[in-house]
C-alpha cells in the first residue's frame, strides 16, 4: 500500500471567519453556480440531508475536461468553522487515486478577518508516485474558487453578515 502524500495550504483573508465560512461551505453550493457560472454549473444533493454522511455532485461547466465530482461531507462543525470531505468519484480517481481527503479549518484572526488551512490528503494507488505538479491544477482551481467568495463577499458587505 502507498503512503498517502499530504499538502498543507494556508490561508487569511480580510472577511470575518464566520462570513466566509457561512459563503463558501454552508452555503457554497448556491453561491458558486452563482458567482462562477463559467466553472461550476451546479451542486446537487444526492444523498443525505447535507451533514455528514451526505454526497454531493458538483457539475463543472460545459466545456471543462470534468463533467462531475461526487464528495462525501465527513464532518461539520459551524461552531468551531471545521469541514472534512472525501472525493468519492471523478477528478483525479480511478487511474491513479485510490482517495482524496480535505479538512478546512477557519479561525478569527486579531485584525478581524480570517486565517484558515486546507490539508488535502492524497491516497496514490500502489506503485504510483505523486507529485505536486499533477495536483497544482486542482489546488489553483480551489484558490480561484476561494477568491472568487472573498471578493463577492468584499463587495457585499451585507450578504452572510
Amino acid at each position: 500500500m502507498s503512503a498517502p502524500v499530504t499538502f498543507t495550504e494556508e490561508f487569511s483573508s480580510s472577511v470575518p471567519a464566520p462570513r466566509l465560512f457561512k459563503a463558501l461551505i454552508v452555503d457554497g453550493d448556491n453561491l458558486m453556480p452563482k458567482i462562477m457560472p463559467q466553472a461550476i454549473k451546479s451542486v446537487e444533493l444526492i444523498h443525505g440531508d447535507g451533514g455528514p454522511g451526505s454526497i454531493k455532485q458538483m457539475n463543472f461547466a460545459d466545456g471543462s475536461p470534468l463533467k462531475f465530482v461526487k464528495h462525501r461531507i465527513d464532518a461539520l462543525d459551524k461552531e468551531k468553522m471545521t469541514y472534512s470531505y472525501s472525493m468519492v468519484e471523478g477528478g483525479e480517481l480511478g487511474n491513479k487515486i485510490e482517495s482524496i481527503s480535505y479538512e478546512i479549518k477557519m479561525e478569527a484572526s486579531p485584525d478581524g478577518g480570517c486565517k484558515g488551512s486546507n490539508v488535502s490528503k492524497y491516497l496514490p494507488k500502489p506503485g504510483i508516485v505523486i507529485n505536486e505538479e499533477e495536483i497544482k491544477a486542482g489546488k489553483e482551481k480551489a484558490t480561484a474558487v476561494f477568491k472568487a467568495v472573498e471578493a463577492y463577499l468584499l463587495a457585499n458587505p451585507e450578504t452572510y453578515a
